[in-house]
């Protein structure tokens, strides 16, 4: 089914587009804090760990970073 440009969808034709480009930034900005500015020890309970695991931090913000980047690039075309 072919929907007109300006139909009556929530946020247009784009909503999967906006989601994704949602989501993208959030794990990639969710990610570097988690990097660059962990919590402070008084608010970190037993068993938490200090710092987030580097490599995997970077591999799922480099995944949002992607994510992000294709939705912007989607929605400018």
């Amino acid at each position: 089914m072919v929907l007109a440009k300006d139909s009556a969808l929530f946020l247009g034709n784009d909503l999967v587009v906006y989601l994704v480009l949602a989501m993208g930034g959030a794990l990639l900005v969710g990610n570097l804090a988690a990097i660059f500015r962990p919590p402070p020890a008084a608010t970190r309970g037993e068993g938490e760990l200090e710092r987030a695991p580097v490599t995997r931090s970077l591999v799922m913000a480099a995944i949002g970073g992607i994510a992000a980047l294709w939705a912007l690039v989607s929605l400018l075309q």
